[in-house]
C-alpha cells in the first residue's frame, strides 16, 4: 500500500509547471498547483486503488491534484456527510469542484440532499458544488426516475439570478444536463428555461437562452429521438 508521501513524489515526478499558465488562463486556481494532466491522476488511480484513508491525506495537503486524485481513490461507501461538508469548503477551483462531484460526491445518495442544502449557501464553490452534482447525477445517474430531475428545476430557477461566474455556468450546466436526459426531459428542461427567461436577470436570461439553445438544436433532437 503507497503511502502519502510516495503518491506526492509520483505526482510531483508527473507535473509539468510550463502549464500553469495555461491553466490560470482557464481561470484555475494555480496556487500549490503542480501541473498534472488528469489522465495520468485516472492512471494513478487506477494503479492506487480505492482507498479511504489515503484519499483523506491526500486531501488535507490542499494540492490541487492531490485533493482530485483524493477523490478518485475515496470509497463511497464510507463517505458521511461531516466529510461532504469538510471537503466542499475547502473546495477553491472550478475544476477540483467538478472532478469531486463526478468521481465521488454523484456516487453518494447523501448527494440529492446536499444539493438542497449547498444551493443555499453564499460561497460561490459551494454554490458551484451543488449545480455541478445536479449536472453529473443528469448525465451519469441513469436509474432515478424524470420526477426527482423535474423537483429540482426550482432549485435551478433559484440560482439562476446569481452573476458570479463559476455559478452561473454551473446552474447552466445542471440544465441542460438535465434535458438532455431523454425527451420527457428535454421538454420539461426547456419549459423550465423559458420560464428562467422571464425573471429580470441578465444572469438568469442567459441560462436559460443558452440552454434553450442546444436543448432545441437539432443535433440534441436527433440523439434524443435514437
Amino acid at each position: 500500500m503507497a503511502s502519502i508521501e510516495e503518491v506526492l513524489t509520483k505526482l510531483k515526478d508527473k507535473a509539468k509547471p510550463d502549464q500553469l499558465e495555461g491553466m490560470a488562463r482557464y481561470r484555475m486556481v494555480t496556487l500549490k498547483r503542480l501541473g498534472v494532466s488528469i489522465p495520468n491522476m485516472r492512471k494513478m488511480a487506477k494503479e492506487l486503488g480505492k482507498n479511504h484513508n489515503l484519499a483523506l491525506k491526500l486531501w488535507k495537503t490542499g494540492i490541487p491534484e492531490a485533493m482530485i486524485l483524493a477523490a478518485m481513490i475515496d470509497e463511497p461507501e464510507k463517505l458521511t456527510e461531516k466529510q461532504m461538508e469538510d471537503w466542499v469548503k475547502d473546495i477553491n477551483s472550478w475544476d477540483v469542484c467538478d472532478q469531486v462531484c463526478m468521481n465521488l460526491f454523484e456516487k453518494t445518495p447523501l448527494a440529492w440532499k446536499k444539493i438542497l442544502d449547498w444551493s443555499e449557501r453564499e460561497e460561490a464553490f459551494v454554490k458551484r458544488t451543488a449545480y455541478a452534482l445536479i449536472a453529473c447525477l443528469a448525465c451519469h445517474d441513469k436509474k432515478t426516475e424524470d420526477e426527482k430531475f423535474i423537483n429540482l428545476f426550482p432549485v435551478i430557477k433559484h440560482g439562476a439570478t446569481d452573476e458570479r461566474n463559476f455559478v452561473k455556468k454551473a446552474v447552466n450546466w445542471a440544465l441542460r444536463n438535465i434535458g438532455k436526459r431523454n425527451t420527457n426531459l428535454n421538454k420539461a428542461a426547456i419549459n423550465a428555461a423559458k420560464e428562467t427567461q422571464q425573471i429580470d436577470s441578465k444572469t438568469a436570461r442567459w441560462i436559460a437562452s443558452s440552454a434553450i439553445k442546444e436543448l432545441e438544436s437539432e443535433s440534441v433532437q436527433r440523439r434524443l429521438r435514437k
